[in-house]
């Protein structure tokens, strides 16, 4: 049983618990367009992981059964503590070269793409990444670790990274010197001059101040968090494609084939001995798309509908034929394009997810079994109800833009 399954609901409960505390300390920790957006990242991360997960894991075994030095015991507890501690070290290097190899940066810039940063930004997870960051943990594989620990101590790493991403949680003392904590994530994300560059560990915040890359928060400038060329979108495939667009359009236009293998490689913006201005933090404007309130909360609703079939989606991974999960990853993919577009009021936004809802309407209705769910009857007709109760309602909603619900 994939253990994303069991966490969602985690998620989705606790994303909803710290807006609610940041509303009520003032905290401008959330806008809703982008928090529906970020989950749109992670639920694509999650879909495309379904057909790449052999870019990480079957590469790491196929390394571990052919090169491996000798086989550690998968039951010893010391096993999977060094296997953390390692993968922790090897993370912040895959981290650190995310930020210093353009190529890399592009798989991993979607996740800061946010200007916000709160659980649902946790959320927000690249569909790219895994392509090339299985090299980094190779010599876990030569030295023996069992590609069961590695899993094991991937999801440790990453599930604990979850809950560093809030703005609820103040500075924690000694903590904030060993761990990656929120104050030591917060400086990690953002923009300013004294956070670029900085705190890259995954659990353990001991190798930036070993490597030199560990930043302090400061308590008299407030951490802007985004990357410098703002996305203003919330389209996670755009936010997941555009610096690789980015790069192949300054390659094509770089005479030389060593200039063009450079940009590819250069650091994201150029080269280190590139100038570049001062940031000035007052500047900064929130991307802000005028988002109806109501508009909101329909797109709050049938996101919350979209990360429930993607649990059932997870449960499928090893049962159902690639093909009929190709289909239901289109349906995914058709839903996270409405539901941003629709946020954003991009023409034609309206009938695009009028046609979503109706044809999921009778989708429900008309077939057997929903990919091996034999639904009851009632739930069928209810879920018939909500899909075409969305058309109507999408038919007879204004659309007048709105303030965002968090004040900016």
């Amino acid at each position: 049983m994939n253990l994303i399954v069991f966490a969602i609901p985690i998620f989705l409960t606790t994303t909803l618990l710290e807006a609610w505390l940041a509303h009520r300390r003032g905290l401008a920790a959330y806008s809703i367009p982008d928090a529906i957006s970020s989950y749109q990242y992670g639920l694509l991360s999650q879909v495309v992981g379904a057909f790449t997960k052999l870019a990480k894991l079957g590469v790491y075994t196929l390394v571990f059964e052919a090169y491996r030095a000798t086989t550690l015991p998968s039951d010893s507890l010391w096993v999977w503590v060094g296997a953390l501690v390692a993968y922790d070290f090897f993370y912040y290097w895959h981290h650190r070269m995310n930020h210093e190899i353009g190529l890399l940066w592009a798989g991993h810039v979607s996740h800061h793409s946010s200007e916000y940063f709160n659980l649902a930004t946790a959320i927000r997870q690249s569909s790219t990444s895994a392509l090339l960051g299985w090299i980094f943990y190779l010599p876990m594989a030569v030295a023996g670790v069992p590609p069961s620990v590695f899993a094991g101590v991937l999801l440790i790493d990453l599930l604990y990274q979850y809950w560093v991403h809030t703005e609820v949680i103040g500075r924690l003392g000694w903590l904030d010197r060993i761990f990656v904590t929120p104050s030591n994530h917060r400086v990690h994300h953002g923009q300013n001059d004294y956070c670029m560059d900085t705190n890259y560990g995954g659990i353990l915040i001991l190798w930036d101040r070993l490597f030199g890359t560990f930043a302090e928060e400061r308590k008299d400038e407030k951490v802007i968090y985004g990357v410098r060329t703002p996305l203003q979108s919330l389209n996670p495939f755009w936010g997941n494609m555009h610096y690789y667009i980015e790069l192949w359009q300054k390659s094509k236009a770089t005479p030389g084939w060593r200039a063009k293998l450079g940009v590819w490689l250069a650091p994201p913006g150029g080269w280190h001995d590139e100038a570049s201005e001062p940031y000035e933090p007052s500047q900064f404007k929130y991307y802000d798309p005028c988002t109806p309130d109501a508009v909101k909360r329909y797109a709050v609703v049938h996101q919350v509908l979209a990360m429930l079939f993607l649990m059932h989606f997870l449960t499928l991974l090893n049962t159902l034929p690639k093909t009929l999960l190709a289909l239901y990853a289109a349906g995914f993919a058709i839903s996270a394009i409405s539901l941003t577009s629709l946020l954003e009021g991009r023409a034609n936004a309206r009938r695009f997810e009028q046609c979503r809802v109706i044809g999921l309407g009778i989708a429900f209705a008309a077939l057997p079994d929903w990919f091996g769910f034999s639904m009851p009857i009632a739930l069928k007709l209810m879920l018939l109800v909500v899909m075409l109760g969305s058309a109507a309602w999408l038919s007879r909603t204004s659309f007048k833009p709105a303030a965002l619900w968090t004040s900016q």
